[in-house]
Order: structure tokens, then C-alpha cells, then sequence
């Protein structure tokens, strides 16, 4: 790219956000012909129990032809099924308040933890879950608050790498992210920052160069994009991913399962190879959690492995993202992905056979053919 052409782009992506109207009322709905105006009356209670939010850049994707079932509308639109509780669901699926040292830190697993700056997101997916918790009560760590945080993290040795996610780490002002990261920057055990996100698909704007800047006080940081069908994925969103990737910040992608939104073998293959084609190593394929009100987004895990075993089947294995379940009550996550090895027993116990062990491995292929080892 030549100076001009060089200075051009810099220029364009330096631009002050320009601010679309966004939708965070049930009345907007109706005024984007997105729900009728019957609907308000009925929708209006689940918004008053769960958070709603969604961008320009997401309203412009829906197909109005199709709603309620565009798979767009399908995660951003309410519902009245959110207010169908099932017994299993819970208000804190995976356990997080178990965990949860100080205001802002989760702390799992021994060698990482989560740091969760703010509780707010661009958009409020209706299956998020920890939609007890963000947007209806959204709020940001104050400074007193983020200092403890960030001295929890300073105190423990043990933690290598940091999680940043909430809410949407990148909602943050870059300023206020810029403080974050050279703070953690500052601690010597932590080598590792990764940030999970929806921002580069919903909001592409704000991928801009103070923000990359900010990211980059930090190395290695690692951005995880959470999108779940290809549609998501649009020229701008491309770009935006394409301008952390260009600034030498890796990334990855997390899904969730979604019941008629990306539960059928060519929607979640187009996906995946979507992510491949624009530098984004599939990671996560999440199994729906049981977050209050969401039974009717998730599918059985039968169902999963079954489309998981077909994505090994017919596509390259660097489109294979991990199906994983986090497991109810803060055991933390598992693969759930079909097995393809079976143990067994060749011969009767005790008696020996020479040159024979006395177990033996059936693997079934991608074709499902048996073969023993």
C-alpha cells in the first residue's frame, strides 16, 4: 500500500463513530416493522425481566419476510417463550458466583480466571448465560473495584492467562481499555490475555486503531468472536476482523447451538468454513446452557454429536470447532463430541493368548466402518 493510500485508510478508520440507532426498547421493535404493534403489550414483560439490545448493523441482516424465524431475528428479538422457566434452568448456570473471589473475577480453573470490567453488551442475545446479570443490571467495575480486581490477579501466581468478557470487554472507551491492558501488562506471571467478544460482527465500527492500539499493550492477546451463523459474518464485520488479524492479533471463533438457527449440517459447515476463509480458527461449539427461559434454543446432545460427527465426516479438520458442555454448577467445561473408540475385552479374563493383549480398540471412521486394533 503506497503513503497515500497508507494515510487514506488511517484517516478512515481514525473517523469519530458515527451512531446508528440501535434498538433497546420494545417500541423500537415496532417502529423497525420488527413485532407488531399487538406485540408490545405481550413482549413488554420478558424485556422488563431480560435485557434488550441490538445494532444497526444487526437489524439491517434481519429478513423481515422471515421474522420470527430469520436466524438473526431469532437471537436478538424477544420472545414470549423466555418466560417459560423450565425446572432445570438456573439463574447462574455455570457456577460463576461460586467462584467469584471479588467483584469482576472468576476464578475456575487454577492456571486462569476471568475479568469482567463491565456487564454491558452492544447487542443482548436471548440465550445468553448470564442474562440474569448483564444488561438488566449493567454496570461497570469502578475504579476502586477494577484496582481490587486487578490485585487479585497480582496476588495469585498461579494465573497465567486472563479472560476478559462481562458483558463485552470491547464496549469499553479504548482509553479505558488501554488502562486495563497495561496493567495487566504489568504483572509478570500473566502472559497470556484473551478477550471474547461479539463487537467485530454486531458494531464493526469499533474496530478502529485506538482500539487496536490498545489491544496491542498487551502480547500475546488472543480475540475470541462469538458468531453463530454465517450471515453474521458481513463485508463489514470481514473488515473489522481482517484489521486485528492484519495487526498481528490472532483470533478464534465460539458458538452456541442454537435450535433452528445453525442446528442443521450446512448452515453450521457454511459457518465454519466462513470463519477459516477469513483467518478465524474455529474453537468452541457451545451446547445451549441452562440459562432461565432458554429451553427453546437448545437441542439435544444427541443431536450435536450427530452433526459433529458429520462436520468430521465431510469437512477439513480446520474447520472443527471443540463441542463442549459447561457443566451445571461451576465444573467448568467438557468435550461432548461423539467418541470414536470403544475398549474391549478379546479374550476370557485370565486366560492368555500369546501374542495377544487382552484388550483390544474398536475405531469407527468418518464413514462409520469399524475397524479393530
Amino acid at each position: 500500500m503506497d503513503r497515500k493510500n497508507k494515510s487514506h485508510s488511517t484517516k478512515i478508520l481514525k473517523q469519530k463513530i458515527v451512531k446508528k440507532e440501535d434498538i433497546r426498547t420494545i417500541a423500537s421493535l415496532a417502529k423497525q416493522g420488527l413485532i407488531t404493534t399487538e406485540e408490545i403489550n405481550v413482549l413488554q414483560p420478558v424485556v422488563d425481566q431480560f435485557a434488550l439490545a441490538m445494532t444497526h448493523d444487526m437489524q439491517t441482516l434481519i429478513d423481515r419476510t422471515q421474522v420470527p424465524h430469520d436466524p438473526i431475528a431469532k437471537q436478538f428479538i424477544p420472545s414470549i417463550n423466555e418466560l417459560i422457566i423450565a425446572a432445570e434452568e438456573r439463574d447462574d448456570p455455570i457456577g460463576d458466583q461460586l467462584f467469584s473471589p471479588v467483584k469482576g473475577i472468576v476464578h475456575r480453573h487454577a492456571d486462569r480466571c476471568l475479568l469482567m470490567p463491565a456487564q454491558i453488551c452492544a447487542v443482548y442475545c436471548r440465550f445468553c448465560f448470564r442474562r440474569e446479570k448483564i444488561g438488566s443490571h449493567a454496570e461497570t467495575l469502578t475504579p476502586a473495584q477494577l484496582t481490587a480486581a486487578l490485585d487479585y490477579i497480582a496476588q495469585h501466581s498461579e494465573i497465567w492467562e486472563v479472560i476478559l468478557t462481562g458483558g463485552d470487554p470491547l464496549i469499553l472507551k479504548p482509553m479505558m481499555l488501554a488502562e486495563i491492558m497495561q496493567r495487566l501488562a504489568a504483572i509478570p506471571h500473566v502472559e497470556v490475555v484473551r478477550i471474547h467478544t461479539r463487537i467485530p460482527v454486531v458494531d464493526p465500527e469499533r474496530i478502529h486503531v485506538d482500539l487496536i492500539a490498545a489491544l496491542k499493550l498487551m502480547q500475546p492477546v488472543y480475540v475470541i468472536l462469538h458468531a453463530n451463523h454465517p450471515k453474521e459474518l458481513t463485508e463489514q464485520a470481514r473488515a473489522a476482523c481482517a484489521r486485528l488479524i492484519d495487526a498481528g492479533i490472532p483470533m478464534l471463533s465460539q458458538s452456541v447451538l442454537l435450535k433452528e438457527v445453525n442446528d442443521d449440517i450446512e448452515t453450521l459447515s457454511a459457518l465454519m468454513r466462513s470463519f477459516i476463509k477469513n483467518r478465524i480458527k474455529p474453537y468452541y461449539l457451545h451446547q445451549g446452557d441452562l440459562a432461565k427461559g432458554t429451553q427453546h434454543f437448545r437441542t439435544t446432545i444427541a443431536h450435536g454429536q450427530q452433526l459433529i460427527a458429520q462436520l468430521r465426516a465431510r469437512f477439513s479438520g480446520l474447520c472443527q470447532p471443540t463441542y463442549v458442555l459447561d457443566i451445571p454448577g461451576g465444573y467448568g467445561k467438557v468435550p461432548i463430541g461423539p467418541c470414536y473408540v470403544q475398549q474391549v475385552v478379546c479374550h476370557a479374563e485370565g486366560e492368555h493368548v500369546e501374542g495377544k493383549s487382552e484388550h483390544a480398540y474398536v475405531i469407527t471412521d468418518y464413514d462409520g466402518n469399524l475397524h479393530q486394533l
